[in-house]
């Protein structure tokens, strides 16, 4: 198959160089032409436009920062769809949405996946990232073979728009642990709590998380460079909220997150670390929450293997 992938920052460039570096023919495309011109320097070909590259590839990758940059794009590509393509968002986007581009696609013959990731840029970078698809099951088996080299587990989801659902559900919990770590390692300074040692103590706990293990770390270091910003974060959880309110489901702790969040973003902009919504807890306590000992960004040290479908219990 020829691939196109539209979209090459944090997280695109990531999961394209997973396949460029495993001998996928690829051709790219992003706003910022200094982008392309590393991935031709790596081997990969310059899509020159989202329609050529629709009219060109076999299927085309979008990962791009808005619900509204990935209609822009899919409004350029509508024209080249037709029978045999297929479009896969890996955005994170609104459900609704992914299922108003998808029927256009699918209108046009085509077939439409939503298949975002979880599990952060640095597994991202060395295709141990999960991804989520939500399609019919054939065009699920077809794109299968990508997938599995861009992500370790590959979660069927269901019809399109459920990937979306549950990524934008994963990144609420993943926000809410994050302010709750946040908290707890600010506590655990003006306790007078050694933090190195706070931070095992929660690591080999039942307080333990993914977010902890990971964002903790970049915290105290003092980098909070966990390659996530607070506009990001923002969105995401806004996306959670209208799912919710989609759903008539009435929420307590997300309408927090989203003022927290608002609050970080006044004070420190909206392409601040997300970690660093820590700071707010600082400058209110005088506290410094940092300690030696944690690297300043996250690496994967799991060695790359071919990914594989995971399931689900029944």
């Amino acid at each position: 198959m020829k691939i196109g992938f539209i979209g090459l920052g944090n997280v695109g460039g990531k999961l394209s160089g997973s396949l460029l570096r495993n001998g996928v023919e690829l051709s790219v495309h992003d706003l910022n032409p200094d982008f392309v011109a590393k991935f031709e320097a790596k081997g990969a070909r310059p899509g020159g436009s989202p329609a050529q590259m629709m009219r060109d590839c076999d299927a085309v990758i979008t990962c791009l920062p808005s619900p509204a940059a990935s209609d822009a794009v899919m409004q350029e590509m509508l024209p080249e769809v037709g029978p045999g393509k297929i479009w896969m968002e890996m955005s994170t986007t609104d459900e609704a949405e992914v299922k108003r581009l998808g029927a256009l696609v699918i209108e046009r013959g085509g077939a439409a996946v939503d298949c975002p990731v979880s599990g952060g840029c640095h597994r991202a970078d060395t295709g141990n990232i999960a991804i989520f698809a939500g399609c019919d099951r054939p065009t699920f088996e077809r794109i299968l073979p990508l997938l599995t080299i861009m992500g370790r587990r590959v979660l069927h989801t269901g019809d399109l728009g459920s990937a979306s659902v549950l990524k934008v559900i994963t990144n609420y919990l993943a926000t809410a642990n994050l302010v709750s770590c946040a908290e707890a390692l600010t506590v655990a300074k003006g306790a007078g709590m050694d933090l190195n040692t706070a931070f095992e103590a929660i690591r080999i706990s039942s307080g333990n998380s993914f977010v902890h293990e990971t964002e903790s770390q970049v915290i105290l270091n003092g980098s909070r460079d966990i390659s996530f910003t607070m506009d990001l974060v923002a969105k995401d959880i806004g996306l959670f909220q209208e799912v919710a309110d989609r759903a008539q489901v009435p929420l307590e702790l997300n309408p927090l997150l989203i003022s927290i969040f608002q609050d970080g973003i006044s004070r420190f902009g909206p392409r601040e670390l997300s970690p660093n919504i820590i700071k707010r807890l600082e400058e209110a306590t005088g506290l410094d929450v940092t300690a030696p000992g944690f690297p300043p960004e996250m690496v994967d040290d799991e060695p790359e293997e071919p990914g594989a479908e995971v399931f689900p219990p029944r």
